[in-house]
């Protein structure tokens, strides 16, 4: 994996339409979201593993820049970048492009991994923590995204 992941293409559904025309801001994060199940899947972290282990992921910050409109039944997909990690979290960031190959959006996440007896943030089993590693080798090769580390706030002179 010498690219950022890249997700199955997905649809924009008539129903995540806001009056605007385009799509609704909470629906980019179900299309990242989507994204991110792929992507994990890639380093262990799926339903099988959820089941089988009684770990799983949750999502402790995410952020969102919207770059250009998507509109009903647009063909988008996904890239993932893993950008670091620990033994318990998972720096990633993703981008949304249209099936023509322009950026929609970007997505930058913070993962836990999570004990779901407590629930509690706990440390990756060692296969799951391979595996990630496995994964991040790869990626920490590639560029950092430009858009990655942003902060929101207003700028003053």
């Amino acid at each position: 994996m010498s690219a950022p992941h890249r997700s199955s293409l997905l649809t924009v559904k008539p129903e995540w339409i806001d009056h605007n025309g385009h799509l609704n801001m909470a629906y980019y994060n179900v299309l990242f979201d989507n994204a991110a199940d792929e992507f994990f899947a890639t380093f262990g972290i799926d339903l099988n593993y959820i089941q089988s282990t009684g770990f799983s992921t949750f999502s402790a910050e995410f952020h969102v820049c919207y770059v250009r409109e998507v509109h009903e039944g647009n063909q988008v997909y996904v890239t993932s970048q893993l950008i670091d990690f620990d033994e318990k979290r998972f720096h990633f960031f993703q981008e949304l492009y249209h099936e023509d190959g322009w950026l929609s959006a970007t997505g930058e996440g913070l993962g836990l991994h999570v004990e779901l007896a407590g629930p509690k943030v706990a440390p990756m089993p060692p296969e799951t923590h391979n595996k990630i590693s496995a994964v991040f080798e790869q990626h920490r090769q590639l560029p950092r995204p430009a858009r990655a580390g942003r902060a929101i706030g207003i700028k003053r002179k």
